[in-house]
């Protein structure tokens, strides 16, 4: 049936590793359809602490090839995606009754060296009395370290990578669930039911299972191969955004007492992100909440470090995620390890399953993935996402500053769009913002204002090419505009949703947009 099968490759699961996955297999000529249960990052992807970074902390747990594998893609990542990555400066104040600072400078100078830095500068030592960072701190603290990571939109990293996919050639069917899969010696026969219910059959001659947290349920449940379930330890991640704690650009790492790290950092302009908990997770990965623990555990974890105390009637909106970790026999779930395993199993038609795995290594994570199926599939081309910039990121010596001039020159060809608008959208689509505003020369030209910040012009956009369906895929996944949102200004988008989603179609349109 090799000739008749409708899909080479079905990817479930419209995460970050899914759709880089379906990314990397669609740029070396394979025919690739992604499902996905909900929105295209919806659960744990978007619940991250928005960070490409080595893990400096994962030094103390000697996973040095892991951190050195995630300092390695920090590079690669911040120029294929300058437009939705940043660098990003990190202060830690030093608690000698922690951590002594011999054993922080070398962690530091490992951090440093493990990899090599191409735009990022160095740690150093600071005198908080003296260095502006120290000025939201607490008086106690007398020096600190700095060194260097990165900040992402993590939403719109997995929707541009869908959208780079479809525009290699894949289809990208989001609200569609994958009920179960029939395996043969050359194909998978696969069940899929979309949102209204419309149960359909496709082939595939390999299936890959990269669906996360629901990863053993997907072998178990819906594949029947329980030979492939692996122990894995969920492990919720919790954060509170609340309004500025501080007034310049670097974030905070604060060292506790029980060995967890929280950062506190600059967010959305007018917000600061405090996160994160790492607390083990029994339940449904669909049902995750915050606790009041742990809105307390974050809220006195920073007050300890800042002067002005915060409280959890600071807090603004909260979020939490579940990770789906490999399970390392870690004593604490802070501690587990965060790389990813591989399974291929090439027993009739091919079976991929995705274990573990963060955000900043997903790039990797899916070449790997890509590479492995290569074989089986018959896939001649050889690996090539670490050049190519993902949608919008073809930005003129990105690396080295270049993100600033294009955000200087997107406002100057586009002067009549108000100075925080054009920031937004010159960081959330890159180039692409000047295809999207063609034709577009005054602010009566974007359409109607449908929440504060979001105009017709945008929603369409959302709508018809990044599969935004509801108010909350807008305003809390495609844009944070959920933060400044009234309850009115959510039914009035989604009424407007009401009449601008296409019915019944399982993907957006095929082509790219422009």
């Amino acid at each position: 049936m090799t000739g008749q099968v409708d899909w080479d490759a079905l990817v479930v699961g419209g995460g970050v590793n899914g759709a880089g996955i379906a990314r990397d297999l669609a740029g070396r000529g394979a025919r690739v359809l992604l499902v996905e249960q909900d929105d295209l990052a919806q659960h744990t992807s978007s619940a991250s602490t928005k960070l490409i970074h080595g893990g400096l902390r994962y030094l103390e747990y000697r996973e040095f090839g892991l951190v050195r594998k995630a300092l390695q893609e920090r590079e690669v990542l911040l120029a294929m995606a300058p437009h939705l990555i940043a660098p990003l400066r990190f202060v830690m104040p030093h608690v000698p009754e922690l951590r002594p600072a011999w054993m922080i400078r070398a962690g530091l100078f490992l951090y440093d060296h493990l990899s090599r830095r191409a735009v990022l500068p160095g740690s150093k030592t600071i005198n908080l009395r003296e260095h502006f960072a120290g000025a939201p701190l607490a008086g106690s603290f007398a020096r600190g370290f700095v060194y260097s990571d990165a900040a992402v939109d993590d939403a719109r990293l997995v929707v541009l990578n869908a959208v780079d996919a479809r525009a290699r050639g894949a289809q990208i069917a989001t609200r569609t669930s994958f009920v179960s899969a029939k395996r043969e010696p050359d194909h998978w026969r696969v069940n899929l039911v979309d949102s209204r219910g419309r149960e359909s059959t496709v082939t595939a001659r390999a299936l890959v299972n990269a669906a996360g947290p629901w990863v053993n349920a997907l072998a178990i449940g819906t594949v029947g191969t329980a030979v492939h379930e692996r122990p894995m330890r969920l492990v919720k991640g919790s954060h509170i955004v609340t309004r500025k704690l501080f007034d310049h650009d670097h974030a905070y790492i604060f060292q506790n007492t029980d060995r967890r790290i929280v950062f506190a950092i600059p967010w959305q302009g007018d917000f600061t992100l405090i996160g994160t908990t790492d607390i083990d997770y029994v339940g449904s990965p669909a049902d995750v909440r915050i606790s009041e623990d742990e809105t307390t555990y974050l809220c006195d974890a920073v007050s300890r470090y800042f002067r002005q105390p915060v409280h959890p009637g600071d807090v603004v909106w909260s979020f939490a995620g579940v990770r789906p970790l490999i399970e390392d026999g870690a004593g604490d779930a802070a501690a587990a390890t965060r790389d990813y395993q591989l399974e291929l199993d090439t027993d009739g038609a091919p079976l991929m399953s995705v274990f573990g795995g963060k955000i900043t290594t997903y790039r990797k994570l899916a070449e790997q993935a890509a590479d492995d199926l290569a074989r089986p599939l018959g896939l001649t081309g050889g690996a090539w996402t670490d050049r190519a910039p993902l949608p919008g990121g073809d930005i003129p010596d990105a690396a080295k500053g270049g993100f600033a001039r294009f955000a200087a020159d997107f406002q100057a060809r586009h002067p009549f769009l108000p100075a925080d608008l054009a920031n937004r959208l010159a960081r959330a689509y890159g180039t692409l913002a000047d295809t999207m505003l063609a034709g577009i020369g005054s602010m009566e030209a974007m359409g109607a204002c449908l929440v504060p910040g979001l105009y017709e012009v945008e929603a369409n956009y959302l709508v018809n090419y990044e599969w935004a369906r509801t108010a909350d895929d807008i305003l809390w996944r495609r844009t944070k505009l959920g933060l400044r949102a009234q309850a009115a200004d959510r039914e009035r988008l989604q009424a407007w949703l009401a009449s601008h989603v296409p019915q019944g179609a399982m993907d957006a349109p095929s082509s790219t947009f422009g």
